[in-house]
């Protein structure tokens, strides 16, 4: 049998330029789990260890051992590993804020927006009746007042432009799904090459926000649904897709990826899923299949 058909990796990560992963961290990690083959450095933010499948615990040894480090550790398998396809969140993923906690900055309902934002993301409030309450308050704001947003108070998350650009620069479909609003995802998925997005929509009347939203409403069942349909479309297995989202509503699809990825999420989703990016850019995705610092774009 070849190693690639039996190796798993231990892949740590941590934020690029911290200075994290230096010698003296290696070395402890070597004397701490004696059991760790020798590292690999694949950058300056990231290592990976190849173990044995039956190599059982070693991370959750590693995580408690070094649970006060600003690290990230995973465990994949190298079966696949490189995906055929990213399906990306767009709010507090791909970008850093999250749309509608910034328009309700000009409302003078900011207080409640963000209120159930937080408790929508976190799982507590059904997504869908929660978005409509959202959007009912900004019935009025005139379409300039999205421009406006996007153009001063809209921030790319770090590693946003170098994942896509190398996933892109390595023949990966990208896909940009979001419960947020066509306005932005259009915009950023321009700006950053995405393949193709699929978001809700704001209704406006000659100009103006009317406080709904175009049916039918995108929300954690749609994602997943999304997911299996556009791989189906190109030929892919679920298996070939990398997922990320920090959201409840990202759940179902980073379930049913190959690689869902918990993106600095709220921590009922990063409990739930199976890997997990807490202290990293998005680049650490780049790492997590393996990539090397010297084949980014």
């Amino acid at each position: 049998m070849t190693k690639a058909a039996e190796a798993d990796f231990l892949v740590v990560t941590a934020a690029p330029d911290s200075g994290v992963l230096d010698d003296a961290l290696l070395a402890a990690f070597a004397e701490n789990i004696p059991t760790l083959p020798a590292a690999d450095r694949l950058g300056d933010a990231a290592v990976q260890y190849a173990i044995a499948p039956d190599m059982l615990g070693i991370a959750d040894a590693m995580a408690d051992r070094f649970h006060d480090a600003p690290i990230d550790i995973n465990r994949v398998s190298d079966t696949a590993r490189r995906k055929k396809m990213l399906l990306a969140d767009l709010e507090s993923t791909i970008i850093e804020q999250e749309c509608l906690d910034e328009l309700a900055k000009t409302t003078g309902k900011e207080a409640v927006i963000v209120d159930i934002t937080a408790r929508a993301m976190r799982g507590e409030l059904d997504f869908e009746p929660a978005l409509k309450e959202r959007v009912a308050m900004l019935k009025g704001l005139p379409e300039s007042t999205l421009q406006e947003l996007y153009d001063d108070g809209i921030t790319l998350m770090p590693g946003a432009q170098t994942l896509l650009a190398t996933l892109r620069r390595h023949d990966v479909f990208c896909g940009l799904v979001s419960g947020g609003f066509a306005f932005f995802a259009q915009r950023i998925a321009d700006k950053l090459n995405f393949n193709r997005f699929q978001c809700n929509d704001l209704k406006l009347t000659d100009g103006v926000l009317d406080g709904t939203v175009v049916e039918p409403i995108l929300g954690r069942a749609a994602k997943a649904e999304i997911l299996t349909a556009w791989a189906d479309e190109l030929g892919f297995s679920d298996s070939d897709v990398l997922a990320t989202g920090d959201g409840s509503n990202d759940l179902a699809m980073l379930g049913i990826a190959g690689m869902g990825v918990a993106f600095r999420a709220k921590p009922a989703v990063a409990e739930s899923a199976r890997y997990r990016i807490t202290h990293g850019d998005l680049t650490a995705l780049l790492y997590l299949q393996g990539y090397r610092q010297a084949e980014f774009a």
